[in-house]
């Protein structure tokens, strides 16, 4: 009898997740056998919760909000991406170690581009907040081509520490949410204030006649999204698109095989 290989997103909050249905249907399409969970961990119990899954067998794991860093810190290895961004969202048990990957940004790239049709190169970007989400996409949009990124956060100084880390690869500055100057071209959210059905507290002006993207998803338009809209965006997203690529990645990473996304 096949053995079933176990996968899960561990989170918290993780009720809203629909990794389990993406992984699920790659699963069928590529004919693999495996079965994936969403994992509610407690805030003090992440290190605990993935050494008692590699020991009960389990073969890898995505991580989401709040865990990327402490992931990043409990992995033996990192690939460049995960190890410049200082998150990681996708591990993988071998041989006993734990190796760690950020697909996050090639996610986010690859469904403004491909999905939603939003060009990146020479591109003005402003990116909303300084934590694991946006370390793991800074570097994917430089190569992408945007011309500028300003990242914006709550606490300046978590944002200016972000432009200095990426100073090398661009054009990028850090501000807090309350010191945005300039226009722009696309304007990425990238805060966990979705989760709260609230927005970031920034000048509703830098997003008119912008192309909007909120990392966040849900079953009905986020509040970014509505808010942009609302404001004069030209198109606004949700994330979506960006999970299932970023899923696609670590599936990759996984099976060693690649799942069709567009459906």
């Amino acid at each position: 009898m096949a053995t079933i290989d176990a996968y899960a997103v561990l989170g918290n909050p993780i009720g809203h997740s629909k990794s389990p249905e993406i992984h699920t249907l790659f699963a069928k399409q590529t004919a693999q056998a495996l079965v994936y969970t969403a994992d509610l961990v407690a805030l003090d119990g992440f290190q605990q919760y993935v050494k008692q899954f590699q020991a009960d067998g389990g073969c890898g794991l995505n991580i989401t909000v709040p865990f990327k860093q402490e992931a990043w810190a409990v992995v033996d290895q990192r690939n460049d991406l995960a190890e410049l961004a200082g998150a990681v969202n996708t591990i993988m048990f071998k041989n006993g170690q734990l190796l760690g990957f950020n697909t996050d940004g090639l996610g986010l790239v690859k469904d403004l581009i491909e999905n939603c049709h939003i060009p990146l190169a020479e591109q003005r970007v402003l990116l909303l907040g300084a934590g694991g989400a946006t370390r793991g996409v800074v570097l994917p949009l430089f190569q992408a081509g945007v011309k500028s990124m300003t990242i914006a956060n709550r606490t300046a100084q978590k944002a200016e520490a972000l432009a200095t880390l990426f100073s090398e690869y661009g054009d990028v500055n850090g501000v807090g949410l309350d010191a945005i100057c300039g226009s722009f071209d696309v304007v990425i959210n990238a805060t966990a204030a979705g989760l709260n059905r609230d927005v970031p507290q920034i000048d509703p002006t830098f997003v008119k006649n912008a192309l909007c993207y909120d990392m966040m998803y849900g079953d009905k338009p986020t509040a970014f999204v509505e808010w942009a809209n609302s404001h004069g965006a030209t198109r606004a997203f949700d994330g979506l698109g960006m999970l299932v690529e970023q899923a696609a990645g670590a599936f990759l990473i996984w099976r060693g095989v690649g799942a069709k996304t567009e459906e």
